[in-house]
């Protein structure tokens, strides 16, 4: 299950057919960072808008601009390169000298700021990512298209890792089995593949939790996830005090990130987790991720969209906008509208 049009959606049947990305201008996503420039130490701060351009080739650039190793560009995620972007780079300069900005920029990369920093910039460290998207060639009810944006504003969508996770082709997990079952591999590739094994067992588990209907609500022996933080709490009997937390979107039930340990889940929640997962080739991938030497982790099973809003650009064409907590997938909201296709090839 490793493509968001096979998971089941939380709101219903599709109430649209769209393509998007039919242009990168179409495809919109800024980075929302999660501190101030300190002003100083040997490590300059670049906020960077490109076009048509990955993160890991405009790294690249940076290195060759700045005259460092490529290991000494850092940035917080990973962007699509069919689209337009703005992210943060951190470039190592121990003689605190930036070279000319100007010979940084070309049509397709522009500097929108640079600041110096007294440490590199880590991976995750950003507050979440916003979006506008334009979706083309629309086929759809306006009416119901537009209810559907209430539903999803109003409850949110199921966390589901999003198909980039899976691949270019999406056969990253039938390569993470071949790595389980002896195949060697690069070390920055085995990452990748352990990152799929483990999202395709939550997302099988979330896939039960929708398709049972409770995947926004408490089961017995629920585990809960602090909203905006990598922190649990629970299992603990539901409380009124529980509930309203949870109708604020301040907790969101959980599932598992697979590793070594004890499943901490209880009762009917664990029950749940253990036979979503159980259908070969779950067990196999379990035991690869334990045996890789990951430890049992917890992931939020909802988000909400922040700041979401809508217009319609043409009779066929709409212009959808919000904010996204770090790990949450655009294509995760705009599969609970329907089937959206790309118009690139991944």
């Amino acid at each position: 299950m490793n493509a968001n049009d096979s998971l089941p959606r939380a709101h219903g049947e599709t109430v649209l057919r769209a393509r998007m990305r039919v242009s990168p201008e179409d495809f919109f996503v800024e980075e929302l960072p999660s501190f101030a420039p300190s002003g100083s130490g040997e490590h300059l701060l670049l906020t960077v808008e490109k076009r048509g351009m990955n993160t890991v080739f405009a790294a690249k650039r940076i290195a060759q601009w700045a005259r460092v190793p490529e290991m000494g560009v850092s940035h917080a995620g990973l962007k699509d390169r069919h689209a337009v972007t703005r992210q943060r780079f951190s470039v190592h300069l121990p003689k605190k000298i930036a070279p000319d900005l100007a010979a940084l920029e070309s049509p397709d990369l522009r500097v929108l700021e640079h600041a110096w920093h007294s440490r590199k910039l880590p991976r995750g460290a950003l507050a979440g990512n916003r979006f506008v998207l334009a979706l083309r060639d629309v086929d759809g009810d306006r009416d119901a298209i537009e209810q559907r944006l209430q539903a999803i504003e109003r409850d949110g969508v199921p966390n589901y890792f999003g198909e980039q996770r899976f691949g270019r082709a999406g056969d990253n997990v039938a390569q993470a089995l071949a790595m389980f079952g002896g195949r060697r591999v690069r070390r920055e590739e085995r990452s990748l593949l352990l990152s799929a094994a483990r999202s395709e067992l939550f997302n099988r588990v979330l896939a039960a939790r929708v398709r049972a209907g409770n995947w926004n609500t408490p089961l017995a022996g629920e585990v809960w996830s602090l909203n905006g933080s990598r922190s649990v709490f629970g299992p603990e009997p539901f409380s009124d005090e529980l509930a309203s937390r949870l109708a604020a979107f301040d907790i969101h039930p959980s599932g598992p990130l697979w590793g070594r340990g004890e499943l901490r889940t209880r009762d009917e929640a664990a029950a749940l987790e253990l036979a979503a997962i159980a259908a070969e080739p779950g067990a196999v991938l379990c035991r690869g991720l334990e045996a890789a030497g990951l430890e049992q982790e917890r992931r939020a099973l909802r988000f909400r969209p922040m700041e979401l809003a809508w217009r319609w650009l043409a009779a066929d064409a709409l212009e959808v906008s919000f904010a996204l907590p770090p790990g949450g997938y655009a294509t995760t909201v705009l599969a609970e509208l329907g089937e959206v296709s790309s118009a690139v090839a991944a």
